[in-house]
């Protein structure tokens, strides 16, 4: 039994050796008595060098504070002073050069009449454990960026009682809510009323796991915007339905897209037909005007008659023009590029406004032209006629007077953007999807032809031209062309 007894404190004196963690003993004056192996590897000191010093000798030398110093030591002090175990954090220098983040257990060694023999403590390297943590936190604060950096899709949780509870990803910069200003909202008011059954979506979702569908969505400031929007169940780790996950991608630039190809191959297609239709017409139109001037030559015809036939002859006349007008449209117009000045063309054409035949109104012009600005690669003469016509329709849209204002400045750096805005009676918005097609026209008398010409210029052109109006407060033409 005996050498059972010696091998078991052998044993116990190996397994307290080889340990891998820290193990310092103290005597009540706070002086190191016993340090493992751990402890002398760790901090490569001598066994001279730590037995019988304090042990602020060991903790809280170089770079340590003299705040973590006290820290330390009333922690220490409380642990003998009450004799309960304590727990404390602290700095080791190791032989490496590097500080190591220890995590100390302090457990008071008390006799059996209830005195204080000594201090134990047991420490242990967290240093690894934390540079996990930090990394992980890392990679948590790189995650949050590439979330909140996703500008066209938002993800955002509702309850099962439709309350938002999360609002995320671009779901600030989408909508314009602020996270505190509308979590715990209903989901319905960022839905168009009509539009969308959140009620009966949410309940497919219930039933299927899944829902997608193209919807409009609503900004804070009620304006409209089409989405992808893609539901799914929200569970918990018991699998239960807790809420749902909603998921909307802007698509605001693809439906431009392809509401642009639409228009393209549609005007395409038109200006086949009106090419056709104006040679068809071409032909008796000319039968037509040569009979009448041979009719109006005859002499023996009496006032009246002539009267009539100049009356035809004006008619026929007017349908000249709109068969040239209609060539124009179909015709692939050759673009003659050359260096202009985009400010020189709006300049040239304001005097050409007084040639036409205006409303007598009192419209005033202001300009508000980039003093400087590169030169665009354009058709002189084809850029003028857009202008021209834009202008025309401004001073035709306020009767009664208003502002025509022109303005032109650089974007993106690489093109010149023009705003051509008036003060008029502006065009309904179920009318303004249709404004560039041929043959539609918001006029009485109007061809419906000047747009859609304008539209094909400014597209051979490699630019855009869009419309924004308001009805009775005016219309915005923004023309968009690259620089040279």
């Amino acid at each position: 039994m005996a050498t059972a007894g010696k091998l078991s404190e052998s044993f116990l004196n190996r397994v307290i050796e080889e340990a891998g963690v820290l193990l310092i003993y103290l005597n009540r004056e706070g002086k190191i008595t016993f340090c493992n192996k751990k402890v002398f590897t760790l901090t490569g000191r001598a066994e001279s060098d730590l037995l019988g010093e304090p042990w602020t000798k060991l903790l809280y030398c170089h770079s340590n504070t003299q705040m973590k110093q006290q820290m330390f030591k009333a922690v220490m002090d409380d642990a003998i002073a009450y004799k309960r175990a304590n727990a404390f954090e602290g700095l080791i220098s190791g032989c490496d050069e590097k500080e190591h983040l220890i995590s100390w257990c302090i457990t008071p060694i008390i006799a059996k009449d209830s005195v204080l023999e000594g201090v134990l403590l047991v420490g242990n390297d967290i240093t690894g454990l934390k540079e996990k943590e930090s990394s992980l936190k890392n990679i948590d604060g790189t995650l949050r960026n590439i979330m909140s950096s996703i500008k066209e899709y938002a993800l955002f949780a509702i309850n099962l009682d439709g309350n938002i509870t999360y609002f995320g990803m671009g779901s600030e910069y989408l909508f314009g809510w602020r996270k505190d200003e509308i979590v715990f909202k209903d989901v319905r008011m960022l839905f168009t009323e009509g539009d969308t059954d959140v009620g009966w979506m949410l309940s497919e979702v219930k039933l299927k796991g899944r829902y997608e569908t193209e919807a409009e969505l609503k900004k804070k400031d009620n304006t409209l915007f089409p989405v992808d929007l893609t539901v799914t169940q929200l569970k918990d780790t018991d699998n239960n339905l807790i809420g749902y996950i909603l998921i909307a991608k802007d698509v605001t630039a693809m439906k431009k897209l392809e509401y642009e190809v639409f228009q393209s191959e549609k005007l395409a297609a038109i200006g086949q037909l009106a090419a056709g239709m104006a040679h068809e017409i071409n032909n008796p139109l000319f039968v037509i005007s040569g009979r009448l001037e041979l009719l109006k030559d005859n002499s023996t015809i009496g006032d009246d008659v002539r009267e009539g036939l100049g009356i035809i002859n004006s008619q026929a006349e007017r349908i000249r023009k709109l068969v040239d007008r209609l060539l124009k449209f179909a015709r692939k117009s050759v673009v003659h590029l050359e260096e202009v000045s985009i400010n020189e063309v709006i300049e040239s054409v304001i005097p050409l406004i007084s040639y036409h035949k205006n409303p007598d109104s009192n419209v005033i012009i202001e300009r508000h032209l980039a003093q400087v600005l590169p030169a665009i690669k354009g058709d002189l003469n084809q850029l003028q006629e857009v202008f021209v016509n834009l202008l025309l329709n401004a001073y035709q849209s306020m009767p009664q007077g208003g502002t025509l204002n022109i303005t032109s400045e650089a974007a993106d750096g690489n093109s010149v953007l023009v705003k051509i805005s008036d003060t008029g009676v502006g065009i309904k918005q179920n009318n303004l999807k249709n404004i560039f097609m041929p043959f539609y026209s918001t006029k009485s008398d109007g061809t419906g032809l000047g747009l859609s010409i304008c539209y094909n210029i400014i597209k051979n052109h490699n630019g855009s031209i869009e419309i924004e109006s308001v009805e009775n407060k005016g219309t915005t033409f923004t023309i968009k062309l690259p620089f040279a």
